[in-house]
């Protein structure tokens, strides 16, 4: 009680921002910690393209509350960076409200949040006012992999991930480093890779994967990759002959 007689009133304290990877598609492979922070979550928030599905929602919407409040984060995918940085400037402040009401914020990630997640951006912004706690997912190199039966690293071999955005100066060297890779978001860049790959004799040693492990995956050798390439592909490249005996 106050000297007045009045009650004092207690700050809420802020809620937790979580960023929660559900896998790279196939709803079995999120975690059990993962399923269970969703199925409790009074706020969900997830990223998206304008104007289109979230494909984080849709791997976990088997395990989605029924009444739980959404926050969709549309962000731009565009080569330049300040569209997607005021995005992400705008929907922190968005989240930020609701932690500073005392609510958790459960933000779902395809595959890993730190591993080329949206959810990286946002925590930058929040973590130096509110607690954030990461729970990691399966990723699309590790499931591309067991789609593909293909080890990704033994011994004292060295696995290197390349973005497709690399230019060929650059991806060339990397791909002269390592013994095994991936290359990401290969889209529209497939036939630049395909010519590269090709030149540096590592064609036949490539394989192409699209959505890994969702119903639409596509596994086939690099040179009978279709011509358009989605963004949720990949390419695996194993440069030695038998890297696991």
């Amino acid at each position: 009680m106050s000297a007045s007689g009045g009650s004092i009133s207690a700050k809420k304290k802020p809620g937790v921002f979580y960023g929660v990877g559900v896998g790279p598609g196939d709803a079995e492979l999120m975690t059990l910690k993962a399923a269970r922070l969703i199925g409790a979550a009074q706020v969900l928030a997830y990223p998206a393209l304008p104007g289109r599905a979230s494909l984080a929602r849709e791997i976990a919407a088997g395990v989605l509350p029924e009444a739980v409040e959404e926050l969709r984060i549309e962000v731009p995918m565009t080569a330049e960076r300040a569209p997607a940085q005021a995005a992400y400037d705008t929907s922190a402040a968005r989240i930020a409200a609701v932690l500073e009401s005392g609510r958790d914020v459960v933000f779902l990630c395809e595959g890993d949040p730190l591993f080329y997640g949206s959810f990286m951006y946002l925590q930058a912004r929040l973590a130096g006012r509110f607690c954030t706690e990461v729970v990691p997912g399966v990723a699309s190199p590790m499931a591309g992999a067991a789609a593909a039966g293909l080890p990704l690293a033994a011994r004292d071999e060295v696995f290197s991930v390349l973005p497709a955005t690399l230019d060929d100066a650059a991806l060339r060297a990397r791909l002269a480093l390592c013994d095994s890779a991936v290359i990401m978001k290969v889209g529209r860049h497939l036939p630049r890779l395909r010519a590269l790959l090709e030149s540096m004799e590592l064609a036949a040693r490539a394989q192409y994967v699209e959505r890994a492990s969702m119903a639409s995956q596509v596994i086939r050798p690099l040179a009978e990759a279709p011509a358009d390439a989605p963004y949720f592909s990949l390419i695996l490249v194993v440069k030695g002959a038998d890297p696991w005996l």
